[in-house]
């Protein structure tokens, strides 16, 4: 899925692994500059895999803190 926030290209993505989705967020600014934040978790839906890597994005985009997944993986 691709969406505009504030000027940059957000491509989110939920990925299947296994029994459960990554989550994972590219952004391209407006400038050019192109930033990928690789695997921000895992989820047990698609849906929550989404909602997070956009969640994620735009807080990146808006010189947010990032949030935190719901549970670290090793």
């Amino acid at each position: 899925m691709i969406l505009y926030h504030n000027g940059a290209a957000i491509l989110a993505s939920a990925l299947r692994e296994g029994v459960a989705y990554v989550a994972r967020a590219r952004i391209l600014e407006e400038d050019g500059e192109s930033t990928s934040l690789g695997t921000l978790g895992m989820f047990a839906s698609k849906r929550a895999a989404m909602d997070f890597a956009v969640r994620t994005a735009t807080a990146f985009v808006d010189g947010e803190p990032l949030p935190k997944p719901p549970f670290e993986t090793q």
